[in-house]
C-alpha cells in the first residue's frame, strides 16, 4: 500500500512515500534546457554508450513534469559519469538524471 504525506522543507514540498515500512523522499527536481539540449545531442549521437543513451533519456523524459529516475537508469548514469570515454554533453545529462532520483530514507 502506498500512502503519500507532505512536509515543507526550506519553502520548497517535499513528498514523503511510505512503501512496505520504508520511506523514500520524492525529489521536485526537473531537467533544466542546458540538461535538456545535451540528453538531446547525446541521443542523437551514433558514438554514444547505450549506458550514455539510457541516462539521457531519463533525463529528457523528466523535462517539464515530476517523474523521477528509476533504477536501472540511475545505475546507468552513475556508469557513464565514471567513464572516461563519455562526452561533456553525455555527463551532463546523467548528472541530471542522477539528481532527480529519489533517496530512500530511514
Amino acid at each position: 500500500m502506498l500512502d503519500s504525506a507532505w512536509k515543507t522543507r526550506k519553502s520548497r514540498p517535499v513528498s514523503i512515500q511510505r512503501h512496505h515500512g520504508g520511506l523514500m523522499t520524492v525529489k521536485n527536481e526537473r531537467t533544466s534546457k542546458k540538461a535538456a539540449s545535451s540528453a538531446g545531442k547525446t541521443l542523437s549521437s551514433k558514438s554514444g554508450s547505450k549506458a550514455a543513451k539510457s541516462a539521457a533519456a531519463s533525463a529528457l523524459a523528466q523535462k517539464g513534469n515530476a517523474k523521477v529516475t528509476g533504477k536501472a537508469a540511475a545505475s546507468k548514469a552513475a556508469k557513464t559519469l565514471q567513464s572516461k570515454s563519455a562526452t561533456k554533453q553525455a555527463k551532463s545529462a546523467a548528472g541530471s538524471a542522477l539528481t532527480q532520483k529519489p533517496k530512500k530514507r530511514r
